[in-house]
């Protein structure tokens, strides 16, 4: 994969694939699937500056996190689908 290096608070997200499968073991056809709301973080920024005082990152590389449905900017590199978004689009960190 080409390199992304992204500017302040910003984030490189690998989504997560849809699930082709309901709970009860029916298959979801492509036009009915949900876009994923979870990635892992491919890439974070150095963190933002606010009234001059540098802050840091609340994610890292690898991380596995949650995200709204049309948050980000999808982008694509190297025939791989990666969403852009700012830290504050992140909902969560899911844990484990």
């Amino acid at each position: 994969m080409a390199s992304i290096k992204p500017l302040s608070d910003r984030v490189v997200v690998r989504p997560m694939e849809a699930e082709t499968k309901t709970a009860s073991g029916l298959f979801i056809p492509d036009t009915a699937k949900e876009k994923p709301q979870r990635g892992t973080v491919v890439a974070a920024g150095p963190g933002r500056v606010e009234n001059g005082n540098h802050i840091e990152m609340g994610v890292k590389e690898g991380d596995v996190v949650l995200y709204g449905k049309y948050a980000g900017t999808e982008i694509r590199v190297d025939d791989e689908d990666l969403l852009i978004m700012r830290e504050s689009d992140i909902l969560g960190i899911v844990a484990g």
